[in-house]
């Protein structure tokens, strides 16, 4: 089971499917983050400097130019958080392909962020028509996608920013299909390399049918090939 227990309670509450499983990270994956936080953060007095990826030890104080510790950070991006609302927008295509590929599988948006935020997010995708079921989890995402596919064997797609979110899934679903994505490529020449096993997709359009190919599904009419 998930190592989280909310995590573990909320997968809980959802139906059983045996049909394909589409687990979608939210965060400059489906909703952008990594163009509107920096404009945030000068809101607020702070700097973001892409100078590694990571947020820990790239943001400034704007008065001092200091960078600021872990639990500063920890606080902004909270407080993105509890105004995400005013902030975030869909990702370019993001909605109208993950629409079609809800036609022949589950689609599921498991989101790693304190769960008290949980319902403020839901709001958000609820204004962007996103119905699909949403989890939020505090620890790793590879037990918590082992717990959504549940006893069937069936296919399992991940798509998320984080290459060590996907990391997590591999070790954990060995035969799941992994993709990064980013809503904002700018800063992927930052990352370290891929891992193995690890498709990269550059946008929506491109995703879309590799996604329904990996899920031995369809691809949407309105999906490009």
């Amino acid at each position: 089971m998930s190592d989280d227990p909310e995590t573990a309670r909320q997968i809980a509450e959802l139906a059983l499917s045996e049909l394909p499983l589409l687990v979608l990270d939210v965060d400059d994956v489906i909703l952008e983050f990594i163009r509107p936080f920096p404009v945030y953060l000068r809101s607020r007095g702070f700097e973001l400097k892409f100078d590694s990826f990571a947020l820990n030890g790239n943001i400034a104080d704007l008065a001092t130019g200091e960078r600021v510790d872990r639990q500063t950070v920890s606080r902004l991006v909270d407080g993105f958080f509890e105004v995400q609302h005013d902030w975030q927008e869909l990702a370019e295509d993001a909605a109208e392909t993950i629409a079609g590929l809800a036609e022949a599988a589950e689609v599921v948006l498991l989101t790693a962020m304190p769960h008290r935020h949980r319902a403020t997010r839901r709001a958000l995708l609820d204004r962007f028509q996103l119905p699909y079921p949403l989890v939020t989890t505090e620890r790793a995402k590879g037990p918590a996608i082992k717990l959504l596919r549940g006893p069937h064997p069936r296919p399992v797609a991940f798509v998320d920013d984080m290459y060590y979110n996907l990391v997590s899934v591999r070790d954990t679903v060995e035969d799941a299909h992994l993709f990064h994505l980013m809503a904002d490529t700018s800063v992927r020449p930052l990352m370290p390399p891929l891992p193995e096993g690890i498709v990269q997709v550059d946008h929506w359009r491109e995703a879309g049918p590799k996604i329904a190919r990996a899920l031995g599904i369809a691809p949407s009419r309105n999906q490009r090939p």
